[in-house]
């Protein structure tokens, strides 16, 4: 019965044509994410307790803009490619 289940569900997902996205994607995301999280608060480290060290803030901040700019990238790029399709409302 459950085997029906499954068969009739992706029937039903792939006539909608939506595709699954690579798994490993996900981990990618969350871990870029957390990658900006961890400049962001690096920078906000040397703002309040270093203030001597004005360039370490700024190579942080740098940093998280350089991660933005790629998980953008790499997120419309699959779009593109179609490894992944926007939620539509």
């Amino acid at each position: 019965m459950h085997a029906a289940q499954a068969q009739a569900a992706s029937r039903t997902i792939q006539s909608r044509g939506r595709k699954a996205y690579p798994a490993g994607m996900r981990y990618v995301v969350i871990a870029l994410l957390a990658m900006i999280l961890a400049s962001l608060a690096s920078a906000l480290y040397f703002m309040m307790k270093r203030r001597d060290e004005p360039r370490k803030m700024a190579k942080a901040l740098a940093v998280r803009v350089g991660l933005s700019v790629f998980l953008f990238l790499l997120l419309m790029v699959g779009w593109m490619l179609g490894f992944w399709q926007p939620h539509a409302l």
